[in-house]
């Protein structure tokens, strides 16, 4: 089953999504012989099967797939397990791209809560909770509780990743969207301006991110 699921990752990453499901399916099976149904391994798998869908946007078989693997995680790991938390994060992914914000942020608050206790206050993976949790405040026109949090991210990752690295640099860019939505143009374009050098200089002129900001940068002036 290990060997299914390496290939499984691989071709997920190389965005053959169909390929990916046939061996991570095929590394379920096998687990699920061999370890019978409440194995962590068999949850980890249900999570791979469900990353797979979400990228190909099958939502539901995503969620699905993500409530099995937290329901075994829960009861043989306990509800203070990293693995936990990943499952609350990857549920709340889904709730986000649907467009279910609250319930987007109720599972990635859960996810932080147990990040904080298990990782401590200035782990890069408590960054990641907060830049979600501030996306959910942002989608749902809470502004100042999104810049709250987007705060909180980019404290942590200069502190931990380094005044120039492409994730400060996200942090800036998602500030500046809700300087934008604040009708706060001159810090919009400050914060664009902050991510924009940092882009090009790690990224390359070329790269999605880097054309992206110029390109909010450029409508800014106009």
């Amino acid at each position: 089953s290990y060997l299914h699921s390496e290939l499984g990752t691989a071709l997920n990453y190389a965005g053959l999504y169909d390929k990916a499901l046939e061996h991570y399916q095929k590394a379920l099976a096998i687990q699920l012989k061999q370890l019978g149904p409440e194995h962590p391994s068999v949850a980890t798998s249900y999570n791979n099967i469900g990353l797979v869908h979400k990228n190909k946007g099958e939502y539901d078989k995503a969620l699905g797939h993500y409530q099995k693997s937290l329901a075994i995680r829960l009861k043989q790991l306990g509800p203070e397990h990293p693995d936990v938390a990943i499952s609350y994060n990857n549920i709340g992914a889904v709730h986000y791209n649907t467009g279910e914000y609250d319930k987007a942020l109720e599972h990635h608050q859960k996810a932080l809560a147990i990040w904080l206790k298990q990782l401590g206050p200035d782990h890069p993976q408590v960054a990641t909770s907060y830049n979600n949790i501030g996306a959910e405040h942002h989608k749902k026109g809470e502004h100042d509780k999104a810049l709250e949090h987007f705060q909180k991210a980019l404290a942590i990752r200069l502190k931990q990743l380094g005044p120039e690295h492409p994730y400060v640099a996200d942090s800036y860019n998602n500030m500046a969207y809700v300087y934008k939505a604040k009708k706060d143009l001159p810090k919009a374009k400050e914060y664009w301006e902050k991510a924009y050098a940092i882009y090009l200089k790690k990224l390359g002129s070329n790269h999605p991110y880097t054309k992206g900001t110029k390109g909010q940068l450029d409508a800014l002036k106009e």
